[in-house]
């Protein structure tokens, strides 16, 4: 049985060229391979099909995109140096037209910081933004306890909830919260985007419950939670080489209705 977690997870190949050096062209085969590549892409774009295709053209048009500003930008950056080198007038330039290089500079810092920002939200997009807050009521179920039932400090969760193999529940007269066994999930149904396959993943733990810190602390999974999934089963590797064994994942669905936990890789 072959097992991923079994080999030394070490940077062998990095360790193997410090000790032994790389073979003496390789160099060479380097510039080759690299100068193949556009050809390559450009044969495997014609001959790719189907989803695979509209996979591929999507992450060229956006490395398109990307090219385009990074040329922008090294053009104005140009075009300032230009300025700065030609030489000054003899005669004196009024005060409102000497501030028009700076407002040029303003406006590639405004742009920058623009792109920055775009940059930092897409890479925590999340498939579903916004979701429908939840009233107390909707969640909780008051439990009535005492002799005569009169009290009414417990609360039942109405909400699929996820618990740690580790946890064991309170004494019942301490116990405040209580998760109903029915309603516990210990794996998930888990889309890959980019692979467009449905993977069923045991859950690590709840990481974020849009609605209440109150809920993510308690484990309650309800829709547009963010929880970490075991993805060791992927085999996903970082570029270092090192097995990834947990990813994030929103869940779409509405688990108490449906009696099962769907949910989108965070990628």
């Amino acid at each position: 049985f072959f097992s991923p977690f079994k080999m030394p997870q070490n940077e062998h190949i990095e360790r193997h060229t410090k000790l032994w050096g790389k073979q003496y062209d390789a160099e060479e085969r380097k510039r080759k391979k690299e100068a193949r590549a556009g050809k390559e892409r450009a044969a495997f774009a014609k001959k790719v099909k189907g989803l695979r295709a509209k996979l591929h053209h999507q992450a060229r048009h956006k490395e398109k995109v990307e090219m385009k500003k990074r040329i922008k930008e090294h053009e104005e950056k140009q075009g300032n140096a230009k300025q700065k080198e030609q030489p000054k007038p003899k005669n004196a330039l009024p005060a409102y037209l000497e501030d028009r290089a700076i407002a040029d500079r303003a406006k590639m810092l405004t742009n920058s910081i623009k792109q920055k920002r775009k940059d930092k939200v897409g890479k925590w997009a999340v498939p579903i933004p916004k979701v429908k807050p939840m009233t107390e009521d909707e969640m909780f179920k008051v439990m009535k306890s005492g002799k005569r039932k009169g009290k009414q400090w417990k609360r039942l969760i109405n909400k699929a909830s996820f618990v740690g193999e580790t946890f064991t529940r309170k004494p019942a007269k301490y116990e405040r919260f209580i998760r109903p066994m029915a309603l516990r999930h210990k794996k998930a149904h888990v889309t890959h985007p980019q692979l467009q396959a449905t993977f069923q993943l045991p859950i690590i733990g709840v990481k974020k419950n849009p609605q209440s810190r109150m809920y993510t602390t308690l484990g309650i999974m309800t829709k547009g939670t963010i929880i970490e999934v075991n993805v060791s089963e992927l085999g996903l590797v970082t570029p270092g080489g090192k097995v990834i064994w947990g990813k994030y994942a929103q869940i779409t669905n509405n688990p108490e209705n449906d009696g099962v936990i769907n949910a989108v890789l965070l990628v």
